[in-house]
């Protein structure tokens, strides 16, 4: 999806994308489409739920936290950057809060659609979702990234 379609999208980010009030750095973009890129690789963002295993979700999960702590160090906090990344890290935290990996007869019941840990399961994964999609959408619209079908999936339809 081209970053044009994604800004139409979202609403709520008043910015001008490259205008004269900012223009962000050659280092910030490029740390902006590693992010992007990275992310449109990680199916537990986008796959359907039923499709994905819970413990491999949450090694993906951990990966994807561990990749953006490590791009979150070089950014400035005054970065544009700084708090999606921030956010998105956040949100991988609290997904792994919610799992309770510690339990192995919670992540084996994860597994069983219809077990109370499925729908926790489910639930915190749609959420992950569901923020991700809103900060993929700014660092695209910020930075002028086109963004994969699949990842882009995740992106919120614009409200009429």
């Amino acid at each position: 999806m081209k970053f044009s379609e994604i800004r139409e999208r979202i609403t709520g980010i008043n910015c001008s994308v490259f205008g004269i009030s900012w223009n962000p750095s050659e280092a910030e973009c490029n740390i902006a489409k590693r992010i992007i890129r990275f992310l449109e690789d990680r199916r537990v963002l986008y796959s359907p739920s039923e499709m994905e295993v819970p413990n491999h979700c949450v090694q993906s999960i951990i990966e994807i936290r561990k990749f953006l702590t490590t791009e979150l160090q070089s950014l400035s906090n005054k970065s544009k950057l700084y708090d999606p990344v921030k956010a998105m890290r956040i949100s991988c935290r609290k997904f792994l809060d919610k799992m309770n990996i510690e339990d192995n007869r919670f992540m084996d019941n994860a597994r069983s659609w219809g077990h109370w840990a499925s729908w926790t399961f489910a639930s915190a994964l749609g959420e992950l979702r569901g923020n991700f999609g809103i900060m993929v959408a700014q660092i695209a619209t910020l930075y002028g990234i086109d963004v994969e079908d699949d990842l882009a999936s995740i992106i919120p339809e614009k409200d009429n």
